[in-house]
């Protein structure tokens, strides 16, 4: 499809550039100012993080001089530099409220901040555009229901995947295509080679002189072949990649088959085989349900880090055998296939989303979104009252494990979404393995639990 046809077709492209300001300047949101200034129609006024200094070097990689951009330390501050032509940098989200804009960029990764940041405008009558999956996989549906009764568009973001693998599941049903999986690759390939001996991922390697016999050619002995590819100094699953998969539940109905996935160690080429019913020789209980895989590969291949696919069911075997000679992984009998997109542009391809919300008043997200699926957590070993679940590396909490359990309400007796428990601090113990509920911890009142509430009561005690 060719968005910039249909834009300029419309008259779209034409017009005032439309105002952001971005809210977070780490890896995402200094990808996303560069983006900006390569383009028509859309430009960033306003640079927010806390860190000032971190603020002033999005904006200068994304290649603003020194003198187009002004520290402000009001939000009258921010709109006198607008009103002249600067790019404000301003160290609180809330200085936004004073400013001239059309949407608001969030991609702190912080959930509260980011549940504070993007109510704030949409009350405002502002779009958003969110990258903070931590607050959408809470509260997403809530913020998506009051951007819609506001008027205003809130949106996830191309260039992070559940936004992708979103907008691959609705061009498969748009033609007709039956959804048996649709998910993601890993953050990291699993690199087998040959000559070491080794498989490394994650920065680091480990022997693994078995995989030599693991490249398994017939499809009867594929399933068989799992279990022997598992290393144990690799997890096969992160916090944020159920996070991702959950989101894209709540945005598109597919669901889990099981509550910490399947997440094989698998080649590309494999995954038309691997995610198919039992039955027919894969590993999935039922159809239509979101997964994700570890791209296992040779040093000389193509990598699927980051990438997103769906495995959709052919018209007939006939157009499945063709579609396989042109390339496409499938299965045998030409009834599986695999669509994909192996990358993510993180906030170079956001602008897509944030035009898409601005020109054509729709989010690049699900058009339904509803609390389907929550990510909860459960104790990796005992935890004792009074201790805090600090949010570490890659957005995890040590002691916690990770899986995608059916939506509950909040209440002493049901799960506590993963990232409402971060920061928070332990009320009674809890054993290893333990699910944590609301009774175990002590949550406070904060913007994100509000929202957590009220979505509660809008979907889930209806």
């Amino acid at each position: 499809m060719n968005l910039e046809a249909i834009i300029r077709a419309r008259g779209l492209a034409a017009g005032k550039a439309a105002r952001a300001a971005l809210v977070g300047a780490g890896e995402f949101g200094a990808t996303f100012i560069a983006q900006t200034r390569r383009m028509d129609g859309l430009e960033v006024v306003a640079v927010c993080d806390r860190d000032p200094q971190r603020a002033q070097r999005a904006a200068l990689a994304g290649g603003f001089s020194a003198d187009e951009i002004v520290a402000c330390d009001s939000g009258a501050a921010g709109a006198k530099a607008i009103a002249a032509g600067k790019v404000a940098l301003i160290p609180d989200a809330a200085m936004l409220s004073d400013l001239s804009l059309e949407v608001v960029v969030e991609a702190t990764g912080d959930p509260e901040g980011a549940a504070s940041t993007a109510l704030a405008a949409i009350e405002a009558g502002r779009h958003v555009a969110v990258a903070t999956k931590e607050a959408e996989s809470v509260v997403g549906a809530e913020l998506a229901r009051r951007a819609a009764a506001k008027g205003v568009v809130y949106t996830l973001v191309d260039g992070d995947q559940p936004s992708l693998l979103i907008g691959l599941v609705a061009w498969a049903k748009l033609l007709g295509l039956p959804i048996v999986a649709g998910g993601k690759s890993s953050e990291s390939d699993f690199v087998w080679d040959p000559q070491q001996g080794t498989v490394t991922a994650w920065g680091h390697s480990e022997p693994a002189a078995v995989y030599r016999d693991l490249f398994v050619r017939d499809e009867k002995d594929l399933v068989a072949a799992l279990a022997k590819r598992d290393l144990p100094a690799f997890a096969r699953t992160t916090v944020p990649d159920l996070c991702e998969m959950g989101i894209v539940s709540n945005h598109t109905g597919l669901m889990p088959d099981i509550a910490e996935l399947h997440a094989p160690i698998a080649r590309t080429v494999e995954l038309p085989l691997l995610f198919r019913p039992r039955e027919h020789g894969g590993l999935l209980g039922r159809t239509g349900v979101v997964d994700m895989f570890n791209c296992l590969r040779r040093p000389d291949e193509l990598s699927f880090a980051g990438g997103v696919f769906v495995i959709v069911e052919t018209p007939d075997p006939t157009t499945g055998r063709v579609l396989a000679g042109k390339g496409i992984p499938a299965s045998a009998d030409g009834r599986y296939l695999m669509l994909h997109n192996p990358v993510h542009l993180l906030g170079a391809e956001a602008p897509m989303s944030v035009l898409s919300a601005i020109r054509f008043g729709c989010s690049t997200g699900g058009h339904e979104v509803r609390p389907r699926v929550d990510l909860v957590a459960r104790a990796r070993r005992d935890l004792a009252p009074g201790e805090v679940l600090a949010m570490g590396a890659r957005h995890s909490i040590e002691a916690l494990d990770h899986q995608l359990l059916p939506a509950r309400p909040l209440g002493p007796e049901n799960p506590v979404p993963y990232y409402l428990a971060a920061g928070r601090k332990v009320r009674t113990p809890v054993k290893a393995g333990e699910v944590l509920t609301g009774a175990h911890l002590e949550i406070g009142d904060s913007t994100l639990l509000k929202l957590r509430q009220a979505q509660d009561a809008h979907f889930l005690n209806a």
